[in-house]
């Protein structure tokens, strides 16, 4: 209830996540990395590499699902190197993409053909799938499932644009929300969350879309960069003629304007986030689901103050405009990094 009363207020929602939470050392414990097996120390290293982020929140979980969460976010790691890969043709990726499920069963499986940064998660493969086959049978049937879904959802937008905002839920439901859906499922599985919490996929899926959504937005200029587009023509066309406009300083209150309605469509995944949060009873599974929120997505939950004229800090309360800091980063440096 407590989260429920302060969501009107974004501060007092922040701070009181900040509360809830404790203290950063209090919350992220030093995993004793001697009592893994070499394999499992391989996947920890790969973790570490991809997303430095991630590996520090996945260390907040207690070690059963700890390892489980680290193989699942490998594995879809692989599956999003393969989608986000440009030089490999799409008549070779959606092989692959359909197919990804069932390399996890493979022990020798792996794919050499990658030029992405992160595709020693795709050459070393079989070290990755040996720690899946280690897993136990419940935690197994939940990530194939979901690695099956997300490969076809993946496959779906290879080659078409996202027109509608119900297309951009649908992208963001493949790309995040099943991630949102299989991590609630893997925590009931592991009976350290009540059963509800991987029934109610309406609410993980809201989880996994307020994330990418930001995510979408805060990399826009990469995606510009790298030939790719994720911001709703529905919602953007109505100030450019092209996404890529929004990159040009003359289009500044324009991009405002329209990050201000992409903002808003986000927020309004944050009702369910609440209810997801309130249900965790397991201390280092909020920990791991509200860290995420708190870090990277506050730019988002605090309401626009007016626009500063200097430069902005994510850090300032009282003047900064969260669309202005994010337009910011767009013209200036691309994204904001974890």
């Amino acid at each position: 209830m407590e989260f429920v009363k302060c969501l009107g207020h974004p501060e007092e929602f922040y701070n009181l996540l900040r509360f809830r939470i404790g203290g950063w050392h209090k919350v992220m414990p030093k995993m004793d990395e001697d009592s893994l097996s070499s394999s499992l120390k391989t996947c920890y290293k790969y973790l570490h590499q991809t997303s430095r982020s991630f590996a520090a929140v996945i260390q907040a979980l207690d070690e059963e699902m700890r390892h489980a969460v680290c193989i699942f976010y490998l594995i879809l790691r692989a599956l999003d190197t393969v989608e986000d890969d440009m030089t490999i043709s799409i008549e070779k990726k959606i092989p692959l993409l359909h197919n990804f499920h069932t390399y996890l069963y493979e022990p020798d499986w792996r794919f050499m053909e990658s030029k992405e940064k992160d595709r020693q998660v795709l050459e070393d493969f079989p070290t990755i799938s040996l720690e899946f086959r280690n897993l136990s049978v419940k935690y197994q049937t939940v990530i194939a499932d979901i690695c099956q879904k997300m490969g076809h959802g993946m496959a779906e937008f290879l080659d078409k644009h996202v027109t509608s905002e119900q297309e951009w839920d649908k992208y963001c439901h493949y790309v995040a929300g099943l991630v949102g859906i299989g991590l609630s499922r893997l925590f009931s599985a592991s009976e350290l969350e009540d059963p509800v919490v991987g029934e109610d996929t309406a609410s993980s899926n809201s989880m996994g879309l307020f994330l990418q959504k930001t995510n979408i937005i805060r990399d826009y200029l990469e995606d510009q960069q790298e030939g790719r587009e994720f911001w709703p023509q529905e919602v953007w066309s109505k100030y450019v003629k092209k996404l890529s406009d929004f990159a040009k300083p003359e289009n500044m209150d324009l991009a405002v304007q329209c990050l201000n309605e992409l903002i808003t469509n986000a927020l309004h995944h944050i009702p369910d986030v609440i209810t997801y949060l309130s249900r965790l009873r397991n201390q280092s599974v909020f920990n791991f689901c509200a860290i995420p929120q708190v870090w990277d997505k506050a730019v988002l939950i605090v309401c626009g103050r007016g626009r500063p004229k200097g430069v902005c800090s994510g850090g300032d309360g009282g003047g900064c405009s969260a669309t202005t800091v994010l337009v910011c980063c767009v013209q200036e440096h691309g994204s904001l990094k974890r």
